[in-house]
């Protein structure tokens, strides 16, 4: 196939690698935990202080047990996914404190924006997962907010959901929430039900909230997701070539910890790099340079062999205008033609990761859609080709009122739910909608027409308990 993306070489990934076990090895990585130092410490691996020395050896020992794909459990086992297998998981937006209101103007983000963020993916045909954090809900407190964020996904929506890293005292208390839901702690150790998303401080740096998560989640045998952004020209090397590096060095320290608590546990390998905007200052997730850290995360993650993760919709647009439609799609087409098995902020991210739209939300959803089935191969055989079909309708003939056209076209053609498919003087008959107005009308509609899924009462009851429990002390 022709294709103009760049494509490492196997001598480039090599050399991106080695360059990523001299770093390790010779610079080194700093781990604020004493767990995690001790971890360490236990497997003979050089400790100088917080600062860790991997060497290739032990690189190569930890990919060795981490698995290709695995499956992540929902409370509904009939939505539960598999990572690292077919079309890429798609999450929603992820840490954003503010909302843009469908008049454009932006306000920090609540609990009740939560819950409908919720409601939207349970009611989403394109979102495979419940994030976590889709939005900062500012109007409880931040030390306690965790605690609403993951009652949240459990109650509203029963596909999968992430788990939460900070404090230290949020992956503890997810574990224990998680094991209220399914019954017990002992019945989510031989099964995953959490997925937190858990990253480094560049560069080279695991903070004392990040690893003591590493930790613990893995002690609870949790799959981890890392995820490093890198902003290339501040906290990286200005070269694209010198930030995927350093990017990559540091997952494999974090995924190496995780292999020496746990030899087996399910890791993803995420690189989010960004560029420093010069005029700035401000880190950009829209420009091309973010689809090629996108593209390399891909590559590097088959290098290793194990599932990849990026960013999906992603804009630096502060509203869902032309920009936003623009750079959204480059970075989800790249991500989703590279190979990239989990996409987190698949759905309403605007304005660099600082704010969540509910309108954005459901045009992302469409552009997943079609994404899709750009991807999805055209079936070439003697049936799909049907000549004698072709020859039958012959010369000046057409297709339109023949069977085959009745019978196939739903589901040979994309059928579009959001976007203008109508003739102009049609258009305009029906209201002049714009795409955005659409968008609102789609968001009401599915907030009003939510139905909660079943959960068991005592169950419910005992996760709020949990929750009163923690935050009255």
């Amino acid at each position: 196939m022709f294709d103009k993306m760049h494509c490492f070489t196997e001598k480039e990934r090599a050399k991106i690698h080695n360059a990523c076990v001299e770093l390790l090895k010779n610079v080194g990585v700093v781990f604020q935990d004493e767990r995690a130092l001790a971890v360490f410490k236990k497997h003979g691996i050089k400790v100088d202080g917080e600062k860790v020395f991997i060497e290739e050896e032990h690189i190569r020992k930890a990919l060795e047990t981490v698995p290709k794909r695995f499956e992540i459990t929902a409370r509904n086992p009939n939505k539960s996914v598999i990572i690292g297998a077919g079309d890429p998981v798609c999450a929603p937006g992820y840490g954003s404190p503010f909302i843009i209101t469908e008049t454009g103007e932006r306000r920090e983000g609540t609990l009740e924006d939560y819950v409908n963020f919720c409601k939207l993916v349970h009611t989403s045909e394109q979102i495979d997962m419940t994030g976590y954090e889709m939005i900062e809900p500012l109007d409880v407190s931040n030390e306690h907010a965790y605690l609403y964020m993951m009652q949240a996904n459990m109650i509203y929506c029963d596909k999968p959901f992430m788990g939460s890293v900070v404090p230290k005292q949020a992956a503890k208390d997810a574990i224990e929430m998680a094991g209220i839901l399914w019954g017990g702690k002992e019945f989510i150790q031989d099964k995953y039900v959490l997925l937190p998303t858990i990253n480094p401080v560049s560069p080279l740096m695991w903070d004392d909230n990040m690893a003591a998560a590493i930790v613990i989640y893995a002690e609870n045998n949790q799959p981890i997701m890392f995820e490093n952004l890198v902003m290339s020209g501040s906290t990286g090397p200005v070269t694209l070539a010198g930030t995927i590096v350093l990017q990559t060095a540091e997952i494999l320290s974090g995924l190496v910890l995780t292999q020496l608590v746990n030899p087996g546990l399910p890791v993803i390998f995420g690189c989010l790099g960004g560029v420093t905007d010069m005029r700035t200052g401000n880190l950009s997730i829209g420009a091309p340079e973010g689809s090629m850290f996108v593209s390399a995360t891909a590559q590097m993650a088959e290098f290793y062999g194990i599932p990849g993760r990026s960013g999906g919709n992603l804009t630096d647009a502060h509203i869902p205008d032309m920009q936003a439609g623009i750079e959204s799609a480059i970075c989800l087409f790249t991500a989703m033609r590279s190979g990239i098995t989990f996409l987190l902020n698949s759905c309403g991210i605007l304005g660099a990761y600082l704010s969540m739209s509910y309108e954005k939300f459901v045009i992302d959803e469409e552009i997943i859609a079609m994404v899709k089935r750009m991807l999805k191969p055209i079936t070439i055989s003697d049936e799909s080709i049907d000549l004698e079909m072709i020859k039958e309708v012959g010369i000046r003939g057409e297709y339109l009122t023949h069977h085959n056209t009745l019978d196939l076209f739903r589901n040979e053609h994309f059928q579009s739910t959001l976007f203008n498919r109508l003739g102009y003087n049609e258009w305009e008959a029906a209201g002049e909608q714009s795409l955005f107005e659409r968008a609102v009308e789609i968001v009401k509609n599915r907030i009003e027409s939510y139905e909660k899924p079943d959960i068991d009462r005592t169950i419910e009851k005992q996760l709020s308990r949990f929750l009163q429990t923690k935050i009255n002390g």
